[in-house]
């Protein structure tokens, strides 16, 4: 007989975890509790774990212990390793499409098992959980109303490792979120958290924040940032040239064109800007009058 089922002691010691609605407890002891409402409930993974390896599965075995009626989503997991840029990046562009009450687990981790903190963050209707390393700079910064808080190694799962924090805190803290624990008990608030310099350019000095799949170069330069027939200067080349289409781009010629994810882009017609131009995510581009 299952142990949940066999073990009513198990099942009213495990109910009694603060802010969890009430429910059985699985196998391990972890409350399974649904919440209220009937609402979706959400929650989104980005990480730099790629497809190869367990880990991306096992966080999802984790999520679905703790809150079966999950519908976990994956934003991406190819963010390069250890690159917490391109994971905030990846995330700010995503989590606004995903409805209210969602909650997205963030896991671009190079300190994993270091003194880096876990972090909860409230953004408006959406919830986030992350290290503390600046991987949600870009999510605070587009931001109204913030709540940070550093999340309770009591929310993980017992007996942590020192290497795979994702499976160990930050999968299990965002289902419980998602089961219904209140977000003010998931830890302290905290006011002191790591945030990455700004996305956005200031005083005519921007850089590449993301190269896509296409080789496109997608700036941090917004198109209100351009004066009439102004241009962007990278790897050596100035890009004049401004085009309403990808198609409409005349072959071979790197041109500006205002981008889905609300930047400015340099792109090739059928061709990768990135390699035309040697530039990579983290190369300076200015601004030309």
């Amino acid at each position: 007989m299952p142990v949940w089922r066999s073990s009513s002691v198990m099942q009213a010691l495990a109910c009694k975890v603060e802010g969890m609605s009430r429910g059985p407890a699985n196998a391990a002891g972890e409350v399974v509790g649904l919440g209220s409402g009937s609402g979706p409930r959400v929650l989104t993974l980005t990480t730099d774990f790629g497809t190869r390896d367990h880990y991306v599965g096992t966080m999802k075995g984790v999520v679905a212990g703790i809150c079966p009626r999950a519908t976990v989503v994956d934003i991406t997991h190819e963010v390069p390793a250890f690159d917490i840029a391109e994971g905030a990046f990846a995330i700010a562009q995503a989590f606004r499409y995903f409805p209210d009450g969602t909650v997205h687990v963030v896991v671009v981790d190079p300190g994993v098992g270091s003194s880096r903190r876990a972090i909860a963050v409230r953004a408006g209707p959406h919830f986030f959980i992350a290290p503390d390393n600046g991987v949600l700079s870009q999510v605070v910064e587009g931001a109204g109303s913030v709540e940070v808080r550093r999340i309770d190694w009591r929310h993980g799962l017992q007996m942590p490792s020192r290497t795979f924090h994702g499976r160990d805190l930050f999968a299990p803290a965002g289902a419980r979120l998602l089961a219904g624990l209140p977000f003010a008990e998931i830890g302290p608030k905290t006011d002191a958290w790591v945030r990455l310099p700004s996305a956005v350019a200031a005083d005519g000095v921007g850089q590449v924040l993301h190269v896509d799949v296409f080789g496109n170069l997608v700036t941090s330069f917004r198109s209100e940032d351009f004066p009439a027939g102004a241009g962007l200067e990278v790897a050596g080349d100035v890009i004049t040239a401004r085009s309403e289409s990808y198609a409409s781009m005349p072959d071979g010629l790197p041109c500006l064109i205002d981008g889905s994810s609300g930047f400015v882009e340099i792109a090739v017609n059928q061709d990768s800007a990135a390699e035309i131009l040697g530039a990579s995510a983290g190369r300076r581009v200015g601004l030309k009058a």
